[in-house]
């Protein structure tokens, strides 16, 4: 059986949150954004079709645990799910917080502009924020 290797984009992208039951949580390394990403850890996955059903069933949850923990965390407008994956092929699934004004609002967050990563002193506090609440 192969082993679970995160996309090395992702890996330069994010910064490791948590690992839940099934998804390694990454932090988005834009703080124009309020962004987690959800990367089931397993081996050659592509597509949601790719999980069996009881993993499609537990990502799902998952999924819903990001969206509440970024809701929580940032009191969001709208909370944007997406899974493309037309750059990195590696199953992974996008929840963003959105709100008006942000730096894509209401287009896309995917291509606008060039990412900002965290000040070092914001990121040590949004890990520690999120990780509790996550």
């Amino acid at each position: 059986m192969d082993k679970f290797v995160l996309d090395d984009r992702l890996a330069a992208d994010t910064l490791p949150l948590a690992d839940w039951a099934l998804s390694r949580v990454l932090l988005m390394n834009d703080a124009r954004y309020p962004w987690l990403i959800l990367v089931p850890r397993r081996a050659g996955l592509v597509e949601l079709h790719d999980l069996g059903h009881a993993e499609r069933m537990v990502l799902s949850e998952e999924i819903v645990r990001a969206s509440k923990a970024l809701k929580a965390h940032t009191g969001g407008a709208k909370i944007n799910i997406g899974a493309l994956g037309n750059v990195v092929a590696q199953l992974h699934i996008h929840v963003v917080a959105r709100s008006p004004g942000d730096a894509a609002w209401p287009g896309p967050v995917w291509g606008h502009g060039a990412r900002e990563p965290y000040a070092p002193d914001v990121l040590e506090r949004t890990l520690s924020k999120l990780a509790a609440i996550c």
